[in-house]
Formats: C-alpha cells, sequence, structure tokens
C-alpha cells in the first residue's frame, strides 16, 4: 500500500499541507484509497458505485491522496494533536488486507487509538483488525428503521447483516463498538430515539449525523435535517445514552418528541451545559464541519459551545407542552 486519502483539516495540522482551520480536527481521519469506487450502493455517499460525484469526496469533507509513508511520519511527529486516528473504508476486494495493514502501520508510528469504520465484516476479518491493534470498530447503521435502510443502503447491504456485524465486533470489542445514524432520511424523531435506545440498549456507542446533500448522488435534492427536530434529537441521544432517560419513557405526538421523559429541572441542566449538541461518536473525534458549512447553521459543534450558542440552540429546540418553559 503506497497511498491513502487524507481528510483536508488532518492534512493541514499534520502539514501535509497549507489550510486554514476555523476548528481543528482532534482525530486524523485517513480513508483507504481504491481505484474506483465503492462497490456498494449507499444512495446518500459520493463514493458509490452509481453515483457521479467527486471520488475526492466523503460527505462534504475532500480527501486528497497522499503518499502513506510520509502520512506515518507526520503521524508520528504530530500525536500529540491528536486524540484518536480513525480509519475508514470504501468497500472493494481485499479492503480486510488493506485496512489491516494500515492499522499495523499506524500503531507502528503513534501510540494512539484507532478506530476503524468499514463495511460488515465477518466475524474472522473483525479479529483479524482487532490483532493488527484496532482499539475499536464502527460499522455505519446509517438508517433509522429497516424500511429506510433497504431503500437507501439495500443494493448491497441488508439491516440483519449490519446488526450481526455490530454484534460479532461487541463479541471481540466488548464497549469498543460504534455506529452512525443519519437523521433526516425520512424517519420521524420516534423511530429516531428507538434506534437510539435499541443499540444503547447492546452496549454500542452511537454518533449522529445530519444528512448532508451532495451533488452527484441520488440523494442530491433531499434537503438537510429541520434543526429543530436534530436538536430535539441530539437532547434525547444524550438523556438516554447518559441513562437520565429511556425512549419508553419520552413522549410522542405525530412522531414528533414533547417531552423527553424527565423533570424540567434535568431537561433545563442538560440543555444550559450545551454538551448533547457536540460532535457525538468515538471519544476524541469532533469532525468539524462534516455535515455543515462553518457559516452554519451548525448540527454538531466540534467544540465547546459558548453562552450565546447555547441561547440559540435553545429556541432551536422548539420545545413545547409541559416542557416549553424551560430556561425561562
Amino acid at each position: 500500500m503506497e497511498h491513502v486519502k487524507v481528510a483536508f483539516g488532518t492534512g493541514v495540522v499534520l502539514g501535509l499541507w497549507h489550510g486554514q482551520l476555523a476548528v481543528a480536527p482532534t482525530t486524523a481521519h485517513l480513508l483507504t484509497h481504491h481505484e474506483g469506487r465503492c462497490s456498494a450502493n449507499c444512495k446518500f455517499c459520493p463514493q458509490a458505485r452509481e453515483a457521479a460525484a467527486d471520488l475526492r469526496m466523503l460527505s462534504r469533507v475532500v480527501w486528497p491522496r497522499f503518499e502513506l509513508k510520509k502520512i506515518l511520519a507526520a503521524i508520528g511527529e504530530n500525536s500529540n494533536e491528536f486524540e484518536r486516528v480513525c480509519i475508514q473504508a470504501v468497500n472493494y476486494p481485499n479492503v480486510v488486507d488493506d485496512l489491516c495493514e494500515l492499522v499495523a502501520r499506524v500503531r507502528g508510528a503513534c501510540g494512539l487509538p484507532i478506530s476503524v469504520s468499514c463495511q460488515p465484516l465477518k466475524a474472522g476479518d473483525i479479529r483479524k483488525l482487532a490483532d493488527a491493534g484496532a482499539e475499536r470498530v464502527s460499522v455505519a447503521l446509517d438508517a433509522a428503521t429497516p424500511e429506510i435502510f433497504e431503500r437507501v443502503k439495500g443494493s448491497s447491504y441488508t439491516w440483519g447483516g449490519h446488526l450481526e456485524a455490530l454484534e460479532h465486533a461487541r463479541a471481540i470489542f466488548g464497549d469498543r463498538v460504534s455506529t452512525h445514524l443519519i437523521v433526516g432520511l425520512g424517519e420521524s424523531e420516534r423511530e429516531m430515539v428507538e434506534a437510539l435506545q435499541f443499540l444503547h440498549d447492546r452496549g454500542i456507542t452511537t454518533a449522529l449525523f445530519a444528512f448532508t446533500p451532495i451533488s452527484g448522488t441520488p440523494l442530491s435534492s433531499r434537503p438537510p435535517p429541520d434543526i429543530a427536530s436534530y436538536r430535539r434529537i441530539q437532547l434525547a441521544r444524550f438523556l438516554i445514552v447518559n441513562n437520565l432517560s429511556k425512549a419508553k419513557r419520552m413522549r410522542f405526538d405525530g412522531g414528533r418528541i414533547v417531552n423527553f421523559g424527565v423533570g424540567r429541572d434535568v431537561v433545563n441542566k442538560t440543555v444550559k451545559s450545551g454538551e448533547p449538541f457536540r460532535t457525538s461518536g468515538c471519544p476524541g473525534c469532533n469532525r468539524p464541519f462534516y455535515n455543515e458549512s462553518p457559516r452554519g447553521p451548525i448540527y454538531n459543534y466540534p467544540r465547546k459551545l459558548t453562552r450565546d450558542e447555547i441561547a440559540m440552540v435553545t429556541s432551536q429546540l422548539n420545545l413545547n407542552e409541559d416542557q416549553d418553559d424551560i430556561l425561562k
């Protein structure tokens, strides 16, 4: 393996190229390099088999190709700038061999924990990643329901296959298993909250993403999610993963969250902290502006929120019923 792709912000921090960053990434993001498109066909992804998007793109981020030897040297010299390395993979023959080689070589270059974000793998292949030095594995479920999964990912993958891979990963990595869920693919708030609870109950770390329309993909004309809805789901996720509430305690009206299953004081304190609205997922990952322009609206804040930003997200939550007067 001579080349891999590097997220633009990661390359700036590593000194591979020059650029201005509003917020520096806290995780170094790498992507396997493969001549051609991913063999999968996820309808939101610019790397997909039938997409006509720029192959340098993943979400709205540019990932230039660079020499692996130089990347490894730069990671070794600048490892104190990061909390984690994340190796992502498109799907192609022999990708597991490439991932294992890349994990081992990154492991040899620095002492940072390494996440691998990949397609669903067999248990034996997941074990190979652990043996190579991966600290955590992520398999992106993306969709909140089997029906949406089938619509946006089903030509290459199955809902059951993804859940099986997550279970295999849990058996090997324990609580160091993650998944991604994309808000804005057609689910209701209730369906997303129930998916978050389902995964949390199984010990899987969840990362929320906002759907991002990318030119050249089948979903390019679909709008990003409503910001108020996204904020409510972020708050619900935070309450669930911190065991402050459960989906079954929350109340919904037409699929919309109207009560979070906790008292006003808990909601008030949680919202005022700003923590629910920061980037979620693997420890030490802030993914700056992966889903949005720095000009906003910001879906996932890559740093601690300011007082003015907390006031803004509070208004964006648009809470109602018996929780409509929090923070007043």
